[in-house]
């Protein structure tokens, strides 16, 4: 049984609705700025419209979007422009310091360790999901996150937060 057919715009709307949080957190987690991930969230859904993919349930679509994030983040991490770039020091919208601290610390890791973060932490995944998902072994997934785990620990010792 497939879950969608022909696109309408009422169903595009709804689908962007439900995923875009999943998506643009996901991509602001590999990219690290706002505007890489304004690019990577549009182009993930340019794709969505323009390839119309077939689904078995929703579990298969929300898959389906993670992955094609992922390797758009990946994309855009890879090109030449990219790497000719310089961050900006943008002013964040949070307004709780805990969670503006833990944006920074996060920012610290490399790309691959707050991908299996955000996937665990944030989008309820388990490790053989994201396994799976990112074609990791799960033993991979595994030391990823205890890594992941012990350098942002070292990290807020580092910094004194209480």
């Amino acid at each position: 049984m497939n879950i969608q057919g022909t696109l309408s715009d009422e169903s595009i709307e709804s689908i962007i609705g439900h995923y875009s949080q999943m998506v643009y957190r996901l991509a602001f987690a590999r990219v690290g700025n706002k505007y890489d991930a304004d690019e990577v969230f549009q182009e993930v859904f340019l794709r969505y419209v323009r390839k119309n993919p077939k689904f078995n349930d929703e579990e298969h679509r929300k898959a389906w979007l993670i992955k094609v994030t992922v390797n758009c983040s990946k994309t855009l991490m890879s090109s030449m422009w990219y790497s000719k770039t310089q961050e900006l020091d943008e002013a964040l919208a949070i307004e709780d310091e805990n969670d503006i601290n833990l944006y920074y610390e996060l920012q610290k890791l490399p790309a691959k360790y707050r991908e299996v973060i955000h996937l665990f932490y944030y989008e309820d995944m388990s490790v053989e999901q994201i396994s799976n998902l990112l074609g990791r072994k799960c033993s991979t997934v595994r030391t990823q996150l205890t890594r992941a785990r012990a350098m942002l620990k070292d990290y807020m010792k580092e910094e004194d937060y209480v």
